[in-house]
């Protein structure tokens, strides 16, 4: 409904396309590439009215003269929306050491094809999930693959370890070696080593220990920032400064459902978090505060996971997640309300489960635990 001109500015040279495939198909497979731009994805700019501004970085913000500066001039602006992402975090050091990968954009993924294409040995220092992703498919490519995590199970932080312990066959099955409880001390061209002395040798060394939002450049602008280094957004995605929005992977938001600020570094965020913008700016103003969802494909696995978890919550499981099948696990807070669910291989466990937790639902344990009994079933 605005009526108004679009520019969209983005560093990337690229047309916006869809990331998640970057460390799953898209390593393995260049010739699908086309099926991640947007015009792939039914966005068409010209029939939008919409100007790409491609290659062109944002450089700095004066919001008294509603002006953002780039480092091909300044635009002016009515609104303006913060969309600038997140960026991999690096291994102290290790920024102009060769082979040494990260994988947050296209080129990235491009970057690290001709090892997986030439077979050849693949140390992944992180076992979250772009850790795991870029094992999945450097195994199948037929590289030796050695994942390294400093703390004692993977996908540390995100799940608890009685759940990720069973992964670890994931990765046997596929013939890559997780090694967890191990540290980094060094990384050189070729190789990287332990703490514990030991010395891998890797053709590719890809860094998978985090992100951060993208704002360094906003430093000084007056935008407020949070200690995280997120755009302090309300709970309507509005920065601090007059018609200046913020979204995605760089905007944290508070959120009346879980009583906290949260910054979610998810796909689904990112999707959701452009209505509520949009609704701001033409008037309507909206709220932003949906349960979480991240998903994940990994050793010949879908993981799908939805929530948020306190850290008091009784943990029921579906199945057997140390078995082959499917299985879920399930959370629950006071009151028996369900308050996540991990689903592996359980697209219906997740969907019902969502809409419980969305509902606030309270659940009868007994029944959760039988993976023959719907989630929608097991209500009180």
């Amino acid at each position: 409904g605005w009526e108004g001109a679009v520019t969209l500015l983005g560093a990337e040279p690229h047309r916006p396309y869809d990331r998640p495939p970057l460390s799953k198909a898209a390593l393995l497979a260049p010739d699908d590439e086309a099926s991640l731009d947007a015009a792939a994805l039914g966005v068409d700019f010209a029939d939008l009215d919409v100007e790409p501004l491609l290659g062109r970085a944002a450089t700095g913000l004066d919001t008294a003269r509603r002006r953002l500066d780039t480092d091909a001039g300044p635009l002016h602006y009515d609104h303006l929306v913060l969309a600038t992402g997140a960026e991999a975090v690096t291994l102290p050091g290790t920024r102009d050491v060769p082979g040494v990968h990260l994988l947050r954009t296209l080129d990235d993924a491009r970057a690290l094809r001709p090892v997986l294409a030439a077979r050849g040995s693949v140390v992944a220092v992180g076992a979250g999930w772009i850790g795991a992703e870029v094992a999945t498919a450097a195994a199948a490519a037929g590289c030796r693959v050695t994942v390294v995590e400093a703390a004692h199970h993977p996908v540390p932080g995100a799940l608890p370890p009685e759940i990720t312990e069973p992964m670890r066959r994931w990765y046997a099955a596929a013939g890559a070696e997780l090694r967890t409880g191990q540290r980094v001390a060094a990384v050189r061209s070729g190789e990287v080593e332990l703490a514990d002395g030991t010395v891998l040798g890797a053709d590719a060394v890809l860094v998978g220990v985090g992100s951060r939002p993208a704002t360094g450049w906003l430093a000084g602008t007056g935008i407020a920032l949070d200690d995280d280094g997120s755009v302090r957004a309300d709970a309507g995605l509005r920065a601090s400064a007059p018609d200046v929005h913020a979204v995605g992977d760089c905007a944290s938001y508070p959120s009346a459902r879980y009583g906290r600020r949260l910054l979610v570094h998810h796909w689904d965020n990112a999707l959701r978090g452009p209505a509520t913008v949009a609704a701001g700016i033409l008037g309507r103003p909206a709220v932003h505060d949906p349960v979480p969802y991240f998903w994940s494909e990994q050793f010949g696995r879908h993981v799908q996971y939805v929530g948020r978890r306190g850290g008091d919550e009784t943990l029921i499981t579906r199945g057997d997640p140390a078995g082959d099948g499917p299985w879920s696990a399930c959370w629950l807070g006071p009151g028996g309300v369900l308050t996540a669910v991990l689903a592996v291989d359980q697209p219906r466990d997740l969907t019902q489960g969502r809409r419980l937790i969305e509902r606030g639902t309270p659940v009868d344990a007994r029944l959760l635990a039988d993976p023959s009994v719907p989630l929608k079933a097991a209500v009180r």
